[in-house]
């Protein structure tokens, strides 16, 4: 019997209800029970594909071509499920469905309305009801709602669980994300603000079952008994989400604190022993004792940590898995480039993104890598960009470039693909999810994943130009990996120089908290053996 638990936010954004959602899962996971998780967003865009980092951080894809939401990444990260378009759903997504079928009669001529239309569409998503028809429904379902209670787009959503609450009884359960700021003047902790927003939700029909208060400080047991006797929750089921050293400390805080156990005793469910999560805590303690500092350069435009959230922490995952601690260094591609922005980089990465904003600070970054043998990863538009200075600087084609910067360019390097040229809207059309990919037997990225054939995920236009590939191996640029139905480059590589490849896929969508993608392992690995 599936049982379903809704993660909400209070007070203000950006409280971390995907990695709450995330310990949960892991929590649930090591108890022995089949979880997925998913993101409800209140926006109305299709999904994330067409949103600026800037305004929403990357974008994740996942295997089966869904750009969503990064807390997905989390999602997957932590507990190393795969998820799928079903789980990440936005307003915008629920309104396409709802007036698709309208348009096609489906409703008959009834007035489409909020309720119950658009709420119904909602209930059916949360339910997975695709999934429940094949019987493929996990142990536990656990939904993320975006925003913050209080929110007008919010308020389909909110209705919608709290029909399920009456309509699921005891397989639902409520864990409500709140604020309490402390105020430095007074020295004190303030409830209040925490008290609004469960009464907020109480006004829309739904108590919380679990309370989760992030906090800076520690808040002592009678400030816990304050929020459990003023909100109607239990004392047990009133948990504090202190700041920590990092954010995969979290589901080890969780359980000390009695979070799965509370929520098992809510469906009741008997408890049992608690996990020991030995690997986890295994991967903690290294993490800890991780003190050699290697600073790797992240090259990108996007001057936002989110912007590149995956990347940064597959480069962290491997960085602990190798027993040192990664300082990244973020190094705007549209700035000048002096000997200082090199001092002390140990290794480089060539970020993603798209549009010409950014390229050529991005070539000049390749240009000095390569030819200094810094260690580097270039990663979709960071491989395109290996591609295209390797065109330019060692092929002697000045005017290489990617037909994507410049249409007119007579060496076009790197070119759209062919199915591309014909697609005119930007939403969802891109090459995305996963595709196999053939290793060249004997090249080094055969050597790191062992395999002769992998599967990774992508999300571009454009690829590298067929017609030019005998000239860069005959120069030194070998193509490592293609895919074996379409023959297009995935992989290239310099075999003479210490780690010097790039990818048109994303590598850092298949690495895990307790699986560390092998292509971020190798790159650290062969940094630090230096």
């Amino acid at each position: 019997m599936t049982r379903y638990i809704f993660v909400t936010g209070g007070v203000v954004s950006s409280l971390g209800k995907g990695i709450i959602s995330s310990s949960i899962g892991k929590l649930l996971q090591d108890r022995g029970y089949s979880i997925t998780i998913q993101k409800f967003d209140p926006y109305i865009n299709i999904d994330p594909g067409t949103l600026n980092p800037y305004e929403h951080g990357e974008c994740y894809v996942t295997v089966d071509g869904m750009e969503t939401d990064l807390d997905l990444g989390h999602y997957e990260r932590f507990t190393g499920i795969h998820t799928t378009r079903n789980n990440s759903i936005t307003t915008g997504r629920i309104y396409k469905t709802v007036i698709d079928r309208e348009r096609r009669g489906d409703y008959l001529g009834k007035t489409i309305q909020v309720v119950p239309h658009i709420t119904d569409e909602i209930k059916r998503r949360m339910l997975r009801k695709d999934e429940e028809e094949t019987g493929t429904l996990p142990d536990f379902v656990i939904t993320e709602v975006g925003g913050t209670i209080g929110d007008i787009e919010s308020a389909p959503f909110m209705e919608a669980i709290r029909q399920l609450r009456w309509e699921l009884g005891k397989r639902a359960a409520c864990v409500h994300l709140t604020y309490v700021p402390y105020l430095k003047a007074a020295d004190e902790l303030k409830t209040k603000p925490t008290q609004h927003s469960v009464k907020e939700m109480q006004g829309m029909g739904i108590q919380p079952d679990v309370l989760i208060l992030r906090t800076e400080k520690h808040l002592s047991d009678s400030v816990r008994q304050k929020v459990a006797s003023f909100c109607n929750v239990d004392l047990e089921c009133v948990v504090q989400s202190e700041d920590m050293p990092s954010i995969y400390e979290v589901p080890v805080s969780m359980q000390q604190q009695g979070l799965d156990a509370a929520l098992l005793r809510k469906f009741g469910i008997p408890v049992g022993e608690t996990p020991k999560m030995e690997r986890w805590h295994k991967f903690l303690e290294m993490r800890r004792n991780a003190t050699r500092i290697v600073k790797i350069g992240l090259v990108g435009k996007y001057d936002l940590q989110d912007a590149y959230k995956s990347i940064r922490e597959s480069i962290i995952l491997a960085g602990i898995y190798n027993g040192v601690k990664i300082e990244l260094k973020f190094i705007n591609s549209e700035h000048t480039f002096s000997a200082e922005t090199w001092k002390d980089i140990d290794g480089v990465v060539i970020c993603p993104g798209f549009g010409k904003r950014g390229i050529e600070g991005k070539i000049e970054a390749v240009k000095y890598c390569r030819e200094n043998n810094i260690p580097t990863f270039g990663i979709c538009l960071g491989m395109q960009m290996m591609v295209i200075e390797f065109a330019r600087d060692v092929l002697g084609y000045t005017d290489a470039n990617s037909s994507e910067m410049d249409s007119e360019t007579p060496h076009n390097v790197i070119d759209i693909m062919e199915e591309q040229k014909t697609i005119t809207e930007m939403g969802g059309t891109m090459r995305l999810g996963a595709y196999d990919c053939d290793l060249l037997p004997g090249s080094r990225v055969r050597q790191i994943y062992n395999e002769a054939t992998i599967q990774e995920r992508h999300r571009h236009r454009y690829e590298f130009n067929n017609k030019y590939l005998d000239e860069f191996e005959k120069n030194g640029m070998m193509c490592v990996g293609r895919n074996p139905k379409s023959n297009l480059v995935e992989i290239v590589e310099i075999p003479g120089l210490k780690w010097f490849i790039g990818t048109q896929f994303h590598p850092e969508y298949s690495s895990s908290v307790l699986n560390p993608h092998p292509l971020f392992m190798n790159f650290v690995k062969t940094i630090i053996d230096e």
